[in-house]
Parts: C-alpha cells; structure tokens; sequence
C-alpha cells in the first residue's frame, strides 16, 4: 500500500475514533472509575514503620468494597501475586523501576518429588481475581529460563515437558482491568486473559509461542508486543496471539496504533498474527476442543516489522470429539483481519484477511469496551502520586 493510501486509511480511522468520543461524551453505559488521586498503602524493598515489604500483604491489609491504590517503590518484588478484591491499583515507580517476578512453569512438580504440576493456568506471577483492578507503570515478569531449556536437543533427558509460562493472568472473575505503561515480560504465554474486558495502553509485551491468548477481550492500544527469539531454526518461531474467543463474543484482541516488533535474532517471515485456539473443553457427550471457539484477533494501523509472515496466520491442533487430532484453519475457525498495517511485515494477499471502510466504524475504543471508559493515569499525574 503506498503512502497516500495509508494516510487515507490512517484519517479514516482517526475520524471514526473522533465520532466515537464524541458518543461518549454524551454518557456511557459503564461510569468510569475513580481518578487515581491518592496513595493509600506503600510497599518498600527495605524495612519502613509506614510501609509494607510484600505487595501481597498490602492487598490482603486493603478493605472491601472500596478502591484502594498502593504504591510500589522501586526495586524487583519476588513473589507472586494474587488480586482478589475489587478496586485494587497498583502503581509502580516507573516500568524500568519496579518489578514484579517469580519463576514458576507449567511441568513444575507442586512440591518436590511429587506426580502433580502446575498445568499452564497456575503459573501466573500476578493473577487478577477481581473486576475493576488497576496497574500502573510496572513490570512483571516470569523468570522461568525458558533460553536453556530451548537450546537442549529433542529428546534431551533434561528437556522439559510443559514450558508455558504466565506473566499476568486476567482471570474468569476479572473485568474492566487496566494497565497502562505496564511492560509483561516471558516467553511461552505471557499474557492469559480468560474473561472480561481489558484496556492496554502505552505498554510492551514479550514472548513468543502464543504469548497473548485467551478468551478474554482486550483492546491494546499504543502498545508494542515484542517476538522474542529462539535456540534453533524453525519455520515459525513464534504466534503473536492465540485467541479462544467464544462465538457469541463480539470482540477479541483488538490492536489499535500498535507496533509488532522483535528482538535480535527473530528471523523475518517467522511469526504468523496469530492462531485459532479451541481449547480442550468437558461437555456431556464427551472432553474435546471447544467448537464454538471461534477466536478473534484483529489489527488495526499497526506497523509490522519484517518478522511477521507473509501468510498472516496460522493454523492449530485440537481434540476432535472422536479423540482424534484436528487442524484449525484460520480462515474457516477463527475471526482473524486487518486494516491498515504498514511496515515491512505488511502483505496484501488472500490470506490475510482485511476489514472494510464500511465495517470500521465498529471497531472504535468505545465500541470495542463495550461502553466501558477506563480511567487512566497520565505521566504527569502519576510524577505528583508518588513524590
């Protein structure tokens, strides 16, 4: 697509989020929260009669039913982290500043020498169990060594099985959850967002295999997501996203004015968009993948560099009811499109679905949050909380 044309498309939708403010303007169906305007409970690395030293401890200390912001001062946290009540926010010192880390994988024994694992789903280094749950200027970080697992050999005696890692975890109970210049850190899935709504702003997110998946709809915005290399060649190094997005689910994984970026070593044409996840699923007549999975991932004036393939996306494997293996195409079994991408990971085929100047206004933030308007922490703002 050459430069007027992408232009044009860049004003169209600039255009279509104006006309979307303005609806909002006009009220909403979700008020928005409280400003963040106040500190009330500090987490230190270092011993202080006015602060806690673990950020579990100070959202265990936070009263029901009320929000609650605590401050996170500078310094790596090792521990993991559950949010379990409503209106908790957490503000960091800045995302190169304050870290939140644990290493926890899914082939884990729960305890030495025993049979049982932690499976995926429990390996989350923060885990939001609640709606209406804030996190600001902050890192989190899954500091399992994925690298020196990935450079042994197939059928290495040490070679791991199950090395899917989680971040952050946006959890069935979870909705209207916000992170803004929050940076996730991992490789084998590092952002599970189950449920829920979620709004991403002004942030980075790293990994590789499937690393943002789920159910769940989020709406990323000014965001870069980042492709992390791996130990030996491969056609495909990585899948951006893996969305299990129900069929019933307007929207998915919505990327607005992002960037696809990679690290060193990420080969170009290596990392399809993303790819349909239907996930094992018990019904009555029996365990296999989740037919009405129909995931959804959609990229909107995003820049693409070179290692994003040139076919888009990809396909996945599945238990098929009789037990047997089946491929999920991403054209028939999933909702995936585009509009607008630019770069040089950029490709006008058949493959790659596009949305089109008629069906873009339904991809607007109001639209896609369905109504809900997060509230947000400006730099200047979040400078005067915590001085």
């Amino acid at each position: 697509m050459g430069v007027r044309g992408r232009l044009f498309r860049i004003l169209a939708l600039c255009a279509t989020l104006l006309g979307g403010c303005a609806t909002l303007l006009g009220g909403c169906a979700t008020p928005p929260g409280q400003p963040v305007d106040r500190i009330d409970a500090r987490v230190l690395s270092a011993q202080s009669d006015n602060a806690f030293t673990s950020i579990q401890a100070a959202i265990d200390a936070a009263p029901d039913g009320k929000p609650w912001t605590i401050f996170i001062g500078p310094g790596v946290f090792e521990e993991r982290v559950i949010i379990n009540k409503p209106g908790i926010r957490l503000v960091g010192s800045g995302k190169r500043n304050t870290t939140i880390a644990y290493a926890r994988y899914a082939g884990e024994p729960v305890a030495p020498g025993s049979e049982e694992t932690w499976g995926t789903f429990r390996t989350a280094v923060v885990e939001v169990l609640a709606p209406d749950v804030s996190l600001f200027d902050l890192t989190i970080e899954n500091t399992y060594d994925y690298p020196a697992d990935d450079k042994l050999p197939k059928g290495h005696p040490d070679k791991i099985r199950g090395t899917q890692a989680v971040a952050l975890k946006i959890a069935e109970q979870a909705d209207r959850t916000v992170l803004q210049r929050v940076t996730l850190l991992g490789y084998q899935d590092t952002l599970y967002a189950q449920s829920g709504r979620t709004y991403v702003l002004d942030s980075e997110i790293a990994g590789h295999v499937d690393f943002i998946f789920g159910a769940g709809n989020m709406l990323f915005e000014y965001t870069d997501v980042i492709s992390r290399p791996r130990a030996h060649p491969m056609t495909f190094t990585g899948y951006v996203t893996a969305p299990s997005t129900l069929i019933e689910q307007e929207y998915g994984f919505t990327f607005l004015n992002c960037r696809l970026l990679r690290e060193i070593g990420v080969p170009d044409n290596s990392v399809p968009l993303g790819r349909p996840w239907h996930p094992t699923t018990t019904f009555d007549d029996g365990r296999y993948a989740n037919p009405n999975a129909i995931g959804k991932s959609t990229f909107i004036n995003t820049f693409m560099d070179g290692h994003i393939a040139q076919v888009g996306w990809s396909s996945m494997g599945g238990t098929a009811k009789d037990g047997s293996r089946k491929r999920f195409m991403p054209l028939t079994d999933a909702r995936f499109s585009e509009f607008g991408s630019y770069g040089p990971g950029a490709h006008s085929n058949t493959d790659r679905p596009q949305i089109s100047m008629a069906d873009l206004p339904l991809y607007t933030k109001e639209k896609a949050l369905n109504d809900w308007t997060p509230t947000t922490l400006s730099r200047q703002a979040h400078r005067l909380l915590i001085q």
